[in-house]
């Protein structure tokens, strides 16, 4: 809990994303929904992540998932300490998600998995 769990990168032009990170690092990709894509990286204990399609519906984003208990209540807190929350949403599987900003602008995403 509360360690980086996931990234993702969005863009509105995946298969271009694709091919540029699969190219420079070796990543692979495979199809888990139809505007989102798992990538597995060649290191041995690396991070899992994804590529979502954004379809130019939001921002073009890569940005590291933080694994919590509870995502409203993060939401909160980060609020309270100055952040702001971009986007707060729940998955088709059921999975928490929330696209943060620092109070410096940088953005960051947490999520909780379904139960």
């Amino acid at each position: 809990m509360n360690g980086i769990g996931w990234f993702q990168i969005g863009t509105d032009q995946p298969e271009e994303a694709e091919r540029f990170y699969g190219g420079l690092f070796g990543w692979t990709f495979e199809a888990a929904a139809p505007a989102y894509r798992f990538i597995t990286t060649p290191a041995k204990d690396g991070i899992p992540g994804g590529l979502a399609d954004t379809s130019g519906g939001g921002p073009n984003h890569a940005v590291f998932s933080v694994h919590v208990a509870d995502v409203d209540e993060v939401c909160q807190a980060a609020e309270t300490a100055g952040g702001k929350v971009l986007v707060k949403r729940t998955a088709g599987d059921g999975t928490r998600i929330a696209h943060l900003l620092d109070p410096a602008g940088n953005q960051f995403q947490i999520f909780t998995p379904p139960a």
